[in-house]
């Protein structure tokens, strides 16, 4: 039996990264995997990128990523409101400002996706791992979208499962065949209801996978204060505390 654990969408939160990693290593489980957006919306966009590097943390290139590394131009998006695009552009530009040199080339050297093949006893699983999709790290899938979508991504990589973050919002569908589609949620900027941590734990066997989505609280109203005091706009603290309203 192998374990990984897989999480994505830090957002430059690190006391909910910190109790992640913290229930990672109480159950044991050494392989790690994060699928990107390390920074944005939270102030601790620098020392979250560090404790990737210094675990040695497999990372992919996130589209927040992107932007920070290569300075690239923002632009409003139709789903949000007026106040959102507002506060997007201020804390966009906040990690622009505050993200070191040395990270920003960190960040520049994430690789788009990854795949991985363990084999456990004469049966090799082939699972892709993705910030986004295949071709993009800025496409957003939902647990709504018919199955082909996940079968043509399953197909094309040649995988049993499909691991993907940037939407926020975690889910786990088995397919035929024995294929799965799994988002593993957000870390440090659910979407969900409950706002916890979400991360993925992958259970493999020489017959199945097994995937389960772990959910954990962490200080957030600590956060939430720390956000205030930080040149981040206090919207994203007020999205933190509103976990009774979904926002998509």
């Amino acid at each position: 039996m192998i374990q990984i654990a897989v999480f994505s969408d830090v957002h430059g939160n690190l006391p909910a990264l910190e109790v992640v990693l913290k229930d990672i290593e109480q159950r044991g489980i050494h392989q790690k995997f994060c699928l990107g957006d390390l920074v944005d919306f939270a102030p601790w966009g620098n020392e979250v990128i560090e404790k990737i590097r210094s675990l040695n943390i497999p990372c992919l290139l996130g589209n927040h990523d992107e932007r920070i590394a290569f300075d690239l131009p923002v632009f409003p998006l139709p789903k949000h409101s007026e106040a959102e695009t507002e506060a997007r552009f201020i804390a966009i530009d906040h990690s622009k400002k505050n993200i070191t040199e040395d990270h920003k080339q960190f960040l520049s050297e994430l690789p788009f996706h990854l795949k991985l093949n363990y084999k456990i006893g004469n049966k090799h699983w082939n699972i892709q791992l993705v910030h986004s999709g295949l071709t993009s790290n800025d496409t957003y899938w939902y647990e709504s979208e018919n199955n082909e979508v996940f079968s043509d991504m399953l197909k094309e990589s040649q995988s049993d499962l499909i691991v993907m973050g940037h939407t926020h919002l975690s889910f786990i569908k088995q397919l035929e065949n024995k294929k799965w589609a799994v988002n593993c949620g957000s870390v440090g900027r659910s979407k969900e209801e409950n706002r916890l941590a979400s991360y993925l734990i992958l259970t493999l066997d020489d017959e199945k996978i097994i995937p389960e989505i772990v959910q954990l609280s962490y200080p957030l109203e600590e956060t939430a204060c720390q956000i205030e005091e930080s040149g981040i706009p206090d919207y994203y603290a007020s999205f933190l505390r509103n976990g009774n309203i979904l926002v998509l």
